[in-house]
């Protein structure tokens, strides 16, 4: 009997998952667009399940924290209930074909309380803002499947620095969305089940940013949160050492 390796992503549209298409590292990858597949819509799911996948890359969220906080109730439907429905098809479809899907789904960083940095997968989490609750309700939810990865991470995309100004005090684990592409499809292939923290060693936003962008300008913490009416980081560093391990077997 032949396996099916065929790869569904969701939340194709967004700066992972495009970067995921982009690279064509995943064979046999589908990437539906919303009016095909919409997570709001369970009969959507239902029927591209029928497709018989093995993995499924979940990158589809409301991850923009101004429209989080600004409209917390789409962001729950698309980040909580989407989740919902997604894992309830996956179920669904696993007990009658008798067949497991791996999930992979995508979270963030933003579920610790980003104050003093080196979070460990089993750090007490106490997210800050509407995005990093509504992503940690969906990690509950997920964690009802047999086959999934949860990845905690936090990406930029070198070609799309926007701002002109970053933060020489806020301090993360930070990873280049192409780095993170890579990991992704690596840890993939591994029979590794459970939530891992994915990313690069403790930077500044500055540091990390200037290295792309070699005239963005050094501001502080407080200069960004005078524009916002939201809390954000101060120290969201990861602790490695599991993703480190997993990646040496």
């Amino acid at each position: 009997m032949t396996v099916n390796k065929k790869v569904l992503l969701i939340g194709g549209g967004g700066t992972l998952g495009s970067s995921i298409v982009k690279l064509k590292i995943f064979k046999d990858l589908d990437a539906p667009p919303k009016k095909k597949l919409n997570l709001l819509k369970r009969i959507s799911i239902k029927k591209t399940l029928k497709e018989e996948y093995h993995l499924i890359i979940n990158c589809a969220a409301i991850a923009r924290m101004k429209e989080c906080e600004k409209n917390p109730n789409k962001a729950i439907n698309v980040n909580v209930f989407g989740t919902l429905n997604l894992v309830k098809e996956i179920m669904s479809y696993e007990a009658i074909s008798k067949k497991k899907i791996k999930l992979i789904h995508i979270s963030t960083d933003g579920v610790y309380p980003s104050t003093k940095g080196n979070y460990s997968e089993n750090s007490s989490l106490k997210p800050y803002n509407v995005y990093g609750w509504t992503k940690l309700c969906s990690e509950y939810i997920v964690k009802m499947l047999q086959k999934y990865i949860i990845i905690r991470t936090r990406f930029f995309d070198k070609t799309k620095i926007r701002f002109e100004t970053a933060a020489t005090d806020i301090f993360t684990s930070m990873i280049e969305v192409n780095k993170l592409v890579k990991e992704i499809k690596n840890i993939s292939s591994t029979n590794f089940v459970g939530l891992v923290n994915i990313g690069e060693r403790r930077r500044s936003d500055f540091l990390n940013y200037k290295k792309f962008k070699h005239n963005i300008k050094p501001c502080s913490r407080n200069d960004i949160l005078k524009d916002l009416n939201f809390e954000i980081a101060k120290d969201a560093s990861m602790n490695l050492n599991l993703f480190k391990k997993i990646k040496s077997k």
